[in-house]
C-alpha cells in the first residue's frame, strides 16, 4: 500500500451538506487531512473573496509561514482538495509557490451556471465564471453526478457562445478531460437501522425533507396534497428540510390547510432527531426541477421510504432501470395516481426494500476505498 497522502482541504462554505461530506471523508479516509474552513454564510463573498483569506491562512501552515516565500519542496502537503466555493485560480495566484504547484481536486456539489434562477432574477455570470476558471485551474474536477457534469459543461458552452471573441476553441475538451463523476459518500447507517422497524399502519406519513426553496418546486408538491385532502384521502405529513430566512409562501398555506395532518413542520437541527423523523415516514416525494444529486431522497430511500420522483435530473442515476417505472412519475396526474395507490396500502413495498439495499453503495463504508484511490491517482497527475 502506498504511503498516506497529506491533504489540505479547503472549504469556504463549511456548513450543511458541505460540512457533512467533508467531515465524513476526513473521518474515514486513510490519508492525513488538514482543514481550512470558513462559516457557511455570505456565499457570494465566499466565492469572490474566500480565496484571498484561504491563501493567507494556507501560507501559515508552511515552515516559514507568511514571513518569506516558501520554496516548492517545502510544502507539507501532497494534494489540495477544494469545493466549488473556492476560486482555485485566484488561490493559486495568491498562495505561496509551494502550495500553488500542488495538484488540486475541486469537488462540485453545485455550480452557479446551471443553477436555476428564481422568477424575476437575472443571471450574474461572475459567479459562473468563478466555477469555470476553477475547473480550468484544477488538476481534476469531481462532480457528484453525471447529470451535474453534463449540465455544467452545457452551460459553459452556452455562456461562451455569447462572448464576442477570443474564446479558446478547446475549452470544452479541456473541461471534459479533467472531469470525473464521483458520487458523494453519506452516513446511511442510521437510516438503514431505522427501516428495520415494523411498517406503520395507515394513515401513512408523507415526507418532505428537501430545502424550502423554489428549485425544489414545493408548489407542485403541496398542490397534490391539497387535492388528496379535498378528496378525503387519509395521510399524515412531515415537512422537514432546511428553511432559509425567506421561503415560498406555499409553506404557510400548507401549515394552515393541512394542520390536522401534520406530525412535523419545520427544520430539525439535531441530526439524530432528523434521522428518527425520516425513519418514521413511509413515502418520500420529490417534485424538484433542480437536483444535482439528491441527498435527501437517498436518505429517505435508505430509511425504507417508498420514493416518488420525477423521471429526470440526477434521479435516473440513483434508481436502477428495472425499478424506474415503479418509483418515477412523468406528470402531476401520475404522481397523484401513484400516491393514492400507496396511501390505500397497495404499494409494492418489496421494491422499496430492494432500492434501499441498492443505495447502500453511497454509504461511506462502500465509498471510502474509491475516494482514497481516486485521491492517490490525482496526486500523481
Amino acid at each position: 500500500m502506498a504511503p498516506a497522502l497529506r491533504i489540505l482541504a479547503i472549504e469556504p462554505y463549511f456548513g450543511g451538506p458541505h460540512a457533512d461530506f467533508l467531515e465524513g471523508l476526513r473521518a474515514r479516509s486513510r490519508h492525513q487531512w488538514t482543514l481550512l474552513a470558513m462559516p457557511a454564510r455570505n456565499w457570494k463573498w465566499r466565492m469572490r473573496g474566500g480565496a484571498i483569506h484561504m491563501a493567507r491562512e494556507a501560507a501559515t501552515l508552511l515552515p516559514h509561514g507568511r514571513t518569506r516565500p516558501a520554496v516548492a519542496h517545502a510544502a507539507p502537503f501532497d494534494l489540495v482538495f477544494a469545493s466549488n466555493f473556492l476560486n482555485v485560480a485566484e488561490f493559486k495566484a495568491l498562495a505561496p509557490e509551494a502550495l500553488a504547484r500542488l495538484p488540486i481536486v475541486t469537488y462540485f456539489h453545485e455550480n452557479q451556471l446551471s443553477y436555476p434562477l428564481e422568477p424575476g432574477k437575472r443571471l450574474d455570470p461572475q459567479y459562473g465564471f468563478v466555477n469555470l476558471v476553477s475547473a480550468l485551474a484544477s488538476t481534476e474536477t469531481w462532480f457528484n453526478s453525471a447529470f451535474h457534469r453534463d449540465a455544467f459543461q452545457a452551460a459553459v458552452k452556452a455562456l461562451l457562445a455569447k462572448m464576442p471573441d477570443f474564446v479558446p476553441p478547446d475549452l470544452g475538451d479541456s473541461l471534459a478531460a479533467r472531469s470525473r463523476v464521483v458520487p458523494p459518500g453519506m452516513n446511511l447507517k442510521p437510516f438503514a437501522e431505522g427501516r428495520r422497524r415494523p411498517r406503520e399502519k395507515p394513515p401513512l406519513t408523507i415526507l418532505w425533507n428537501h430545502r424550502w426553496e423554489f428549485d425544489k418546486n414545493p408548489e407542485a408538491f403541496f398542490e397534490v396534497l391539497f387535492f388528496l385532502a379535498q378528496e378525503g384521502i387519509a395521510f399524515r405529513l412531515a415537512v422537514v428540510g432546511e428553511a432559509l430566512r425567506k421561503w415560498p409562501p406555499v409553506f404557510e398555506k400548507a401549515r394552515r390547510v393541512l394542520a390536522d395532518r401534520l406530525v412535523q413542520f419545520g427544520y430539525i437541527r439535531e441530526r439524530e432527531a432528523y434521522e428518527r423523523q425520516v425513519c418514521q415516514a413511509d413515502i418520500a416525494v420529490s417534485t424538484a426541477f433542480h437536483e444535482f444529486f439528491g441527498l435527501p431522497i437517498v436518505e429517505a430511500i435508505a430509511a425504507g421510504c417508498f420514493p416518488l420522483m420525477p423521471a429526470r435530473l440526477s434521479y435516473p442515476e440513483i434508481v436502477p432501470a428495472e425499478l424506474q417505472e415503479t418509483f418515477f412519475y412523468r406528470d402531476e396526474r401520475e404522481l397523484r395516481r401513484k400516491l393514492v395507490h400507496l396511501l390505500k396500502g397497495k404499494g409494492p413495498w418489496d421494491r422499496a426494500a430492494a432500492l434501499a439495499e441498492h443505495v447502500q453503495q453511497y454509504d461511506w463504508d462502500a465509498q471510502i476505498g474509491r475516494y482514497d484511490e481516486a485521491l492517490e491517482r490525482a496526486a500523481k497527475r
